[in-house]
């Protein structure tokens, strides 16, 4: 029997300043399907000319990822604009056609209903339905609509929790043309984690015993919680520390970084809660193992790539108490409600009491399984939805 070709995926380019949780989402998917499914998936990247060159270098340097560089990626909107008016995205099309490409997984971009390839549509959550209040009424109805006019048009779903599966059934209902959960998993490169994580945390003049929060810094991911927390401890005389670090711009909502700093400021916590901007993955990575816990207050999430990447390396965590992160954690954390800054403050303390010496934690065996059951039902969802529109 003939050995099966490599399908080739077209996969769009996720700038990390406009969604960190993406960027890393892709660059983690290549690396474990070259490393748990050799010879069963290409990407094939397609970026824009003006997407960061750094970024691009990075994920093309991942073994058997190929990289397409054009002007017909630049315009995401003037995209969106031709594949809903004519039903399809021409030079986005023009690019594919020219790369052989396989399957078109779409993420955050819409390629019209005259798609001619087989295509899967990601969709990580549906905040818009959960928090409408943070989205305006245009961008809340056109994120709404192009997930209804993905799955009119046919797409595979893929969601990445049985928490999302709720929600498309709640507010879509279950499409005719199918959806699976494909439960992501990280395995953070070896390549990031040869820095010594004690200089990055002197680098930063940080001290040996901190909590980290690597969310961006958007309303719903309630990093107003964590200051209230702060506030709360600082009044005990009881002293920790918080380190944040991401994007600090939300499009949806400018000035709230600077409001909240503000706020940090105002209740004399500039040494207990540190943010540090967008920093290289090699020192995310570093901060994560050698802090001693990590906090994620998010108000919602769709699989949250932070939580990931502390059970890889099995540092204890401090979730807010959402669906999701029940699902996630699988019952090796501690919870708190969202706007429940006192029960917060409690868990930092008790961490914080029973902290062992500080060390730098390595990635657990447990991970191995984990990453190859994702590289595996995506490699399994890719090879079902190609077969699927091929003549029987």
């Amino acid at each position: 029997m003939a050995e099966r070709a490599p399908l080739r995926v077209a996969f769009v380019n996720i700038p990390r300043r406009l969604w960190a949780g993406g960027h890393s989402y892709q660059r983690n998917l290549f690396a474990v399907l070259d490393r748990h499914q050799p010879g069963a998936i290409v990407p094939v990247l397609f970026a824009g000319m003006n997407d960061a060159a750094d970024e691009i270098a990075t994920l093309a340097s991942i073994p058997n990822v190929e990289v397409v560089r054009s002007v017909a990626f630049d315009h995401a909107g003037r995209g969106l604009l031709s594949a809903l008016a004519l039903g399809l995205d021409r030079p986005a099309v023009a690019e594919f056609r020219a790369h052989r490409i396989d399957l078109v997984f779409e993420s955050a971009r819409f390629f019209g209903w005259r798609l001619p390839l087989p295509a899967i549509a990601w969709f990580p959550d549906f905040q818009h339905k959960r928090l409408p209040h943070l989205f305006s009424r245009a961008s809340r109805l056109r994120r709404d609509l192009g997930f209804r006019v993905q799955i009119a048009s046919g797409r595979r779903i893929m969601l990445s929790s049985v928490s999302a599966l709720q929600d498309l059934r709640q507010f879509y209902a279950d499409p005719a043309n199918g959806v699976s959960v494909v439960r992501f998993a990280t395995e953070p490169p070896l390549a990031l984690l040869a820095t010594n994580p004690f200089d990055v945390v002197a680098q930063y003049d940080l001290p040996a015993r901190h909590f980290y929060l690597p969310n961006q810094f958007w309303r719903h991911k309630n990093h107003r919680t964590v200051i209230e927390a702060l506030a709360i401890l600082k009044q005990r005389d009881f002293h920790a520390i918080v380190v944040a670090s991401g994007a600090t711009q939300d499009p949806r909502e400018p000035g709230f970084f600077e409001a909240a700093m503000k706020q940090v400021q105002a209740r004399g916590l500039d040494k207990s809660f540190r943010h540090l901007g967008m920093i290289p993955l090699e020192h995310v990575y570093a901060l994560l193992r050698t802090s001693i816990g990590l906090i994620n207050p998010s108000e919602f999430e769709g699989w949250s790539t932070t939580v990931e990447e502390a059970k890889s390396f099995g540092v204890p965590m401090i979730l807010s108490d959402i669906d999701v992160h029940r699902e996630q954690a699988d019952g090796i954390a501690r919870y708190f409600g969202t706007n429940d800054s006192e029960a917060l403050a409690r868990h930092m303390s008790d961490v914080l009491a029973s902290a062992g010496p500080v060390i730098a934690r390595n990635l657990q065996a447990s991970l191995e399984e984990r990453v190859r059951a994702f590289a595996t039902d995506f490699v399994q969802l890719a090879q079902e939805t190609v077969r699927s529109v091929q003549p029987r």
